[in-house]
């Protein structure tokens, strides 16, 4: 629906391009956790932990690799000559000299007058109201858009295959050493404020992707109330495998496993049973072993994510997209309830046959901590998706209507029920 006028806005010309605050606040992150890292790998090799200092190289350089081939295609930059930018992805310092770069472009936008590239068309809603804007796209911003795009994904990763395990394994350290250095509780702090950052860019690139049409932007008060969600649900989560793996040191893989593969493997099998064909839209020079190549890649990070938090996403292997686009409220109830019952277990477990003592630490209070931390993110989740959301005006079901029919279903066939929506103009309301 068109705005009050009725008319849709004229192209607005190009303006300065918004400082790239992601790309600098991405960078930082990968550096202070390579650097205090680095730290407390001479820590572990000055106190002869050879154990421990391979797992926290390992769990450095793996997602860092990774994180350079993502920037490089991104970019695209094997068919380029950039020998230099090259170079510094070989050394692993690639995002920095990407950061430089659009910096660069940043400073160098608005100060002259460019052609346009393209002209964008995005609906905004405003008080109930679709309006249709139209935006003139440069050069530079059109650059800037590549390198933040890069950013986001090296963001996921970064969180999820690097600071997740990184943060797991240095908090297994510490419960048994019963002692945190400085240098490891630095190093857990950034992997925690990367994990919880990733988780955030999770929930933005979701909602991008679902409403591409139009033109998506977080208030600070639904910005606040992911971070608290995003915190708590991977906080309790990691804290929850940590303990239990203290107790049963040889079951904790196969959970682990169990968890990863079978989310792993679901989209394979829904992909297989719709019997659709391989997306073609990869990437042109990719052979079908070099497009299932990536599709694995991009399903390991799909199980990573799943395994600690919820993916804001679903994959859909047929789809143009590989998302599937619709909000299914079944799934997101299915995997919170089936995440709270393991929590659930695991931590009772843990605390019938834990053998160490902890000083100073009341095992049953921190038990009824775990748990009632994690439901305190699922309800900033809901709170996010009833209130919170910055689409929720075009949601055919809410929470709330979600919710009411979980309640209608247990209430007497003929007793009907009076809904009726109010009378705004401009807003999708539903009645379930």
């Amino acid at each position: 629906m068109d705005g009050p006028s009725g008319g849709c806005p004229p192209a607005a010309a190009p303006a300065r391009a918004k400082l790239p605050l992601g790309i600098v606040f991405s960078t930082a992150l990968f550096c202070g956790e390579g650097a205090a890292a680095a730290v407390l790998c001479l820590s572990y090799g000055h106190s002869d932990d050879r154990f421990w200092l391979a797992l926290t190289v390992f769990f450095v350089l793996c997602p860092s690799v990774l994180v350079q081939l993502t920037l490089i295609f991104v970019h695209r930059d094997l068919s380029r000559d950039r020998p230099l930018v090259l170079l510094m992805h070989l050394l692993q310092l690639g995002p920095i000299i990407r950061c430089v770069e659009a910096l660069v472009v940043y400073c160098w936008s608005g100060r002259e007058e460019e052609p346009y590239v393209t002209i964008t068309r995005k609906r905004r809603l405003r008080k109930g109201y679709e309006v249709e804007m139209e935006q003139e796209v440069g050069h530079s911003e059109r650059r800037l858009a590549t390198h933040r795009n890069a950013f986001k994904r090296m963001a996921v990763i970064q969180a999820f295959l690097g600071s997740t395990p990184q943060l797991t394994l240095q908090l297994y350290i510490s419960v048994l050493e019963k002692y945190v250095p400085i240098a490891r509780a630095v190093l857990m702090a950034i992997c925690l404020v990367s994990v919880t950052y990733g988780a955030l860019v999770c929930n933005v690139l979701a909602i991008q992707v679902k409403y591409d049409d139009y033109k998506v932007q977080l208030r600070p008060l639904a910005f606040l109330c992911i971070v608290l969600w995003r915190s708590l649900e991977i906080s309790t989560r990691i804290a929850v495998l940590v303990l239990f793996s203290t107790v049963f040191k040889h079951w904790i893989i196969p959970i682990a496993l169990a968890n990863l593969l079978v989310v792993f493997f679901l989209p394979w099998v829904q992909f297989w049973r719709s019997g659709s064909r391989l997306p073609d839209n990869i990437e042109k020079n990719f052979s079908r072993l070099g497009t299932v190549v990536v599709l694995c890649a991009f399903t390991l990070l799909y199980s990573s994510i799943n395994m600690f938090c919820w993916s804001a996403v679903q994959l859909k292997l047929a789809d143009r997209d590989l998302i599937d686009k619709s909000q299914n409220w079944g799934r997101l109830a299915v995997y919170y309830t089936a995440r709270l019952a393991e929590n659930t277990a695991l931590v009772i477990l843990w605390y019938f046959f834990k053998t160490d003592v902890y000083e100073n630490v009341c095992t049953a209070l921190l038990v009824l901590q775990l748990l009632l931390g994690y439901c305190l993110g699922i309800y900033f989740m809901l709170l996010f998706f009833q209130y919170l959301h910055p689409c929720r005006q075009l949601f055919r079901h809410n929470v709330a209507d979600f919710l009411h029919c979980m309640c209608c279903r247990q209430r007497q066939a003929g007793t009907p029920l009076c809904l009726e929506a109010p009378l705004e103009p401009g807003v999708r309301h539903s009645i379930v």
